[in-house]
């Protein structure tokens, strides 16, 4: 079925605005990413058309310019410090992934065998890169199914990622505005003078006029950052998007990027409505025959995997002073990365405070981690395991 671009563009609006709207009656019990993916593969297997998102003009080339503006616009968000400071973040969220692996590569073989965990192992700690290398490599040596595998399971995995984080945010955030409320947290009642402070120690670049921070303004400088990152990232050997996240909030911290920058270019809102389009899309090729096929290996690793993340990342967030909520959702971040970490954490910051100061409190402690956390598991380490596990199959 052929649609035009504002009908196909309007019915995918619908399906987000409609998780949105569960998401708020329920107080983000039932998570809007969640509630989406549903009715995207509900959609999919009745009267959507498989490309319904592209033909939405939500393609690649817009897809990928809103990531690369996103996530400078992220570093935004962050201090120089701050970002540092989150190494304890970084080994929270690979322990998570150590625990996938351990209950795999161990129980799961016994199982499903060696060639399905290894398989499904990579994609499940992380995104469509170690899928897509996992399953070309099964469909080289002819197994079709393990295959399909591999691909599934990157599909699949956030079906329990959203609401199982959405459930542990919400605990983490209520944890926090109690403390809040309180007055426990009485002296940090204006962070934002503090990263004033801050800032000036490093910014080379005068503030930009209030006047002259129009739109194209600020997403001129954005591009400039990104393009910046874009061509730098190859010779760091880093991921191109780790890159624009590093150098937003290099751009910050030297006074040519403003603060929530994409926020006062007043284009961040339709910039994520384009990233989550286009994350659905990924749900057309999960077909009913297909999710027949490999449904017991696909949910028992899973659920394996989920389990060894939990007890190894917990035990590891006690050592380090974190909350098995949030050392939890950070590990769960390798189910599905950016931007659902972003969504999700912004949902239950927002279900749980009642006023702005109280949001931005709650916001400044579960963000950084959750984007940190997102960045370390989807974005590099199941590169590398896949990587590894390629040559295992």
């Amino acid at each position: 079925m052929t649609l035009n671009v504002i009908q196909a563009f309007s019915i995918v609006l619908l399906i987000l605005a409609l998780g949105e709207f569960v998401s708020t009656k329920t107080k983000a019990f039932v998570p809007s990413v969640f509630v989406s993916a549903v009715l995207f593969l509900v959609g999919y297997w009745t009267i959507l058309p498989a490309d319904i998102v592209t033909q939405s003009s939500f393609a690649k080339p817009i897809v990928y310019l809103s990531m690369y503006l996103l996530l400078t616009h992220m570093g935004t968000l962050m201090n120089l410090k701050e970002l540092l400071g989150q190494w304890r973040t970084v080994l929270i969220a690979l322990s998570g992934i150590a625990g996938i692996c351990l209950m795999t590569l161990t129980i799961g073989k016994l199982f499903f065998g060696w060639h399905t965990v290894v398989a499904a192992t990579p994609p499940l700690t992380g995104g469509v890169v170690a899928s897509i290398l996992m399953s070309t490599a099964a469909a080289d040596r002819g197994l079709t199914a393990v295959a399909v595998l591999a691909t599934a399971m990157y599909v699949m995995q956030g079906f329990f990622g959203y609401p199982i984080t959405a459930f542990m945010l919400k605990k983490e955030a209520k944890r926090l505005v109690d403390k809040y409320r309180n007055g426990e947290v009485a002296a940090v009642n204006n962070p934002a003078s503090s990263v004033e402070a801050e800032d000036s120690r490093f910014r080379i670049f005068s503030p930009l006029p209030a006047k002259y921070q129009t739109t194209y303004a600020i997403l001129l400088k954005l591009g400039l950052v990104a393009m910046l990152a874009v061509a730098v990232a190859p010779f760091l050997h880093l991921n191109q998007f780790v890159v624009c996240l590093l150098f937003g909030v290099i751009g910050r911290e030297i006074g040519f990027l403003e603060e929530k920058a994409l926020v006062k270019a007043n284009a961040f809102g339709f910039l994520m409505t384009i990233l989550m389009g286009y994350i659905f899309a990924g749900l057309s090729k999960a077909t009913p025959a297909m999710l027949a096929q490999i449904v017991v290996p696909l949910f028992g690793i899973i659920v394996l995997g989920i389990f060894g993340m939990a007890v190894v990342s917990m035990l590891l967030g006690k050592l380090f002073g974190y909350t098995k909520e949030m050392a939890f959702s950070v590990a769960m971040t390798s189910l599905y990365g950016f931007p659902a970490d972003y969504i999700l954490t912004i949902e239950s910051a927002k279900s749980m405070t009642k006023t702005e100061a109280e949001r931005e409190y709650v916001l400044d402690e579960m963000l950084p981690k959750m984007l940190v956390g997102g960045f370390t598991t989807v974005t590099i380490a199941s590169v590398i395991i896949a990587g590894i596990f390629v040559k295992l199959i």
